[in-house]
């Protein structure tokens, strides 16, 4: 899919770029270039301090189909999840974009300075935001984000609903305990779901479309192909699952069958210990032959420690 001239979108009070919406064809190997390396770095993984807290604010809304725009968060109990990713060219240049915004805006501010991330802001040395998805842990945090760089281009999955364009446009929504006073002043660019796009060589997003709890649908993960190794998986927090994103690299990508390193949150055993069901998902894990998994935030440490039991090599 291919990016088209900058149209106006009037309902969200922003820019944003048209993409097309064709898919690849069947039996299609996308070559979308390669990099040199792939770098990410953890700026928070932790999006919420208190499990219990948070399910019961999803009780108390009505539970998992709850809009998480209509409920009264508990402020002391948000954190939020990002991660900086750095590609290097072939060439040897670098260019960087920031993978979600977290949640808490003070928390986030001291993760940006604590990770220098700040700094990488103001000098406009990240050129976007990559927002997986909707989640309130991925996407609240954004004023930290647009005070630093207010015109930073932003990648949203064309799934977002209009309460989150009216978020990004600086209204938040106070009914969630989420503010952005700071509205967004660049290019605002929707991905469609099922497309390649190729951000950058050897960087492609994909969006899957899904319903994820909370009234959320749809989620998008990145590519990295790196020179010689093959593929890195990057996702937020995988609900489409990491069988999904694999399936789609090998059906679709070039390299799609050589399967380097995965990172980001897996959604496995976030609220609790793990099942037989869990358990046989993280074996089946191992027919990719991943060379490093570095696997955070909503993965959840029962999941990580069986990885680790399995032998797989967990960074």
């Amino acid at each position: 899919c291919w990016t088209r001239p900058v149209q106006s979108n009037k309902q969200w009070s922003g820019e944003m770029l048209q993409t097309s919406d064709s898919p690849p064809s069947s039996g299609t190997n996308i070559d979308f270039g390669a990099c040199r390396s792939a770098t990410v770095t953890c700026v928070s993984e932790i999006g919420w301090s208190s499990n219990s807290d948070l399910m019961q604010d999803i009780a108390a809304a009505g539970g998992p189909a709850a809009s998480q725009w209509h409920i009264p968060w508990r402020d002391d109990n948000a954190r939020g999840s990002c991660s900086l990713l750095e590609i290097e060219g072939l060439d040897g240049s670098r260019r960087r974009l920031l993978i979600d915004s977290g949640w808490n805006r003070d928390y986030m501010r001291a993760r940006f300075a604590a990770t220098g991330v700040d700094a990488l802001l103001r000098a406009g040395d990240i050129e976007a935001v990559f927002l997986t998805h909707e989640h309130m842990d991925h996407l609240f945090g954004l004023q930290a984000v647009l005070e630093l760089k207010p015109d930073i281009a932003i990648y949203i999955p064309s799934t977002f609903s209009e309460d989150a364009g009216r978020f990004i446009a600086g209204m938040g929504a106070p009914e969630a305990h989420a503010g952005n006073a700071v509205p967004h002043r660049g290019d605002l660019i929707p991905l469609e779901p099922g497309c390649v796009h190729t951000l950058m060589p050897g960087l492609a997003a994909v969006g899957f479309d899904l319903p994820i709890m909370l009234g959320i649908e749809g989620e998008q993960s990145l590519y990295a192909r790196i020179e010689g190794k093959g593929l890195v998986g990057i996702t937020g927090c995988g609900h489409h699952t990491v069988d999904r994103i694999m399936a789609f690299a090998r059906d679709h990508l070039a390299d799609g069958t050589r399967f380097h390193g995965l990172y980001g949150g897996l959604h496995l055993a976030t609220f609790g210990p793990l099942t037989p069901a869990t358990e046989a998902v993280i074996r089946d894990m191992g027919k990719y032959q991943f060379k490093r998994i570095a696997c955070n935030h909503c993965t959840g440490l029962p999941a990580v420690k069986f990885m680790l039991d399995l032998g797989y090599p967990v960074v």
